[in-house]
């Protein structure tokens, strides 16, 4: 770890706990600055709070107190979640106080250089598509960000040879002021959190700063087919590296309606490719180009494409079973999701959907329910949902109580060619505590299903 002289025996404060204020805070402190944690959690419900205190950082928890910002701090550290409307925040703007997110922190102390991702969609998959590749190839990859891992906790340990993979998100990434991938992606770019950016500009030069500080020995992996995105790589200083799903070029990485390309030559033919979906077509030439640019081989590239199933609960691909294809994508939890999913599949889909109501349109899935076979539907949503989907023309309608009946019913309806797709289209939180626990209760009803009727 590199040691900061901008923090040393400096006034910080690190506001908001969790993973990532956690972590900051504790690396800050070992870096010898003099570190105050201010949490809204009450201390005694906060052992993170109790161990700093331990170490000999201050510890505020349970109030944010309005004169915080008096005391001197020089630079504030923020976790992610909190907007910037924030009245500490805005007052350490006002101030002239930075505002980092521990993202900024991870880059400055790394001895590692960054790979980092970002885009409205495609984050996770194309990180951990990255990832495999890298590994596989031997070039000790790790992998960190907005994916689970605490960057500077994975940064903090991270050796020269070592790159490390990020996901990034728009509010991880607008707290960054001298953060520099030496090779940034960015999978897509859609109109997006505008509760926390406040504007599409703000969030969209959020999502910008990923290749803001590149330079010509830098690399910028983009979305050709998007004009916003292509028209802010024209500006940028790093080398343009675009990936294109409108038929194949000569130059970097492009896709038709049968292969992947590399500089024109047939890299892959889509049919051998697990992972379904155009969106999931983007993700992988974003990740292909990073792998090839960091020395992997188009061999390796082409052994993870044809085994990697997919991001738990993100169009996971469970099993082939007598012909029909089971896909987990509980992580879709509003319609935009749904559709994406449904895109990836022609037609015969079981789709399995509800879940809490919250009154959101449905009305983006309609132009591809005439692709679903079934709708097997459940939650607080399935009275609405039915009636949706019977308006589109769906005439085999189920509903169910429990994800045990609900893989009963998509088996029973379905045959042989048939996908059987979990994509709720709905949060899980009228059932389950996560989208995840969700996930995995279809994941368990489809293995005792098929198993007992082997």
């Amino acid at each position: 770890m590199k040691q900061l002289k901008q923090v040393y025996q400096k006034k910080i404060l690190v506001l908001g706990l969790a993973k990532s204020g956690f972590t900051a805070a504790r690396i800050l402190h070992k870096l010898g600055a003099f570190v105050t944690v201010n949490d809204s959690k009450p201390f005694e419900e906060s052992p993170e709070a109790q161990e700093l205190l331990n170490l000999g950082v201050t510890v505020i928890c349970g109030r944010h107190p309005q004169g915080l910002l008096e005391e001197g701090f020089e630079l504030v550290v923020k976790n992610p979640g909190i907007p910037y409307s924030n009245i500490l925040i805005q007052a350490a703007l006002e101030k002239e106080i930075p505002v980092w997110t521990e993202i900024e922190l991870a880059y400055l102390i790394s001895e590692a250089p960054f790979i980092g991702i970002t885009g409205s969609n495609g984050k996770t998959t194309t990180t951990t598509l990255l990832f495999h590749m890298l590994n596989q190839d031997e070039k000790k990859p790790l992998i960190a960000g907005n994916i689970g891992t605490v960057a500077s906790g994975v940064a903090e340990k991270a050796k020269t040879d070592n790159v490390i993979v990020t996901e990034l998100s728009s509010f991880q990434l607008k707290g960054t002021y001298q953060f520099r991938p030496h090779i940034a992606i960015l999978t897509n770019l859609y109109e997006a959190h505008l509760d926390y950016h406040g504007t599409v500009e703000d969030y969209t030069a959020s999502k910008f700063n990923i290749s803001r500080n590149q330079t010509e020995t830098d690399y910028f992996i983009y979305n050709a087919d998007q004009p916003v995105v292509a028209d802010h790589a024209a500006t940028c200083k790093a080398q343009l590296v675009p990936f294109t799903l409108k038929g194949k070029t000569d130059t970097s990485i492009s896709a038709d309606d049968k292969w992947i390309y590399c500089q024109g030559e047939p890299l892959i033919e889509r049919s051998k490719i697990l992972l379904a979906g155009l969106h999931n077509l983007e993700n992988i030439m974003a990740a292909t180009a990073a792998a090839l640019l960091w020395g992997g081989t188009k061999e390796t590239i082409i052994r993870v494409l044809t085994s990697f199933t997919g991001v738990k609960h993100r169009s996971q691909f469970i099993v082939n079973w007598k012909g029909r294809k089971f896909y987990n994508d509980s992580k879709a939890t509003n319609a935009l999701a749904t559709k994406s999913a449904l895109e990836a599949f022609p037609s015969n889909i079981v789709l399995l959907a509800g879940g809490l109501e919250r009154n959101h349109s449905l009305e983006e899935l309609r132009p591809y329910m005439n692709r679903v076979k079934t709708l097997i539907t459940f939650g607080e949503t399935a009275d609405r949902f039915s009636e949706f989907a019977r308006n589109c023309g769906v005439e085999s309608i189920a509903k169910v109580s429990t994800m045990d009946e609900a893989v009963e019913n998509a088996i029973n309806h379905s045959a042989s060619g048939d996908t059987i797709l979990l994509s709720p289209a709905c949060a899980s939180w009228d059932q389950y505590e996560s989208f995840e626990i969700r996930g995995d209760a279809f994941i368990n009803a489809v293995q005792k299903m098929t198993e007992a009727n082997e």
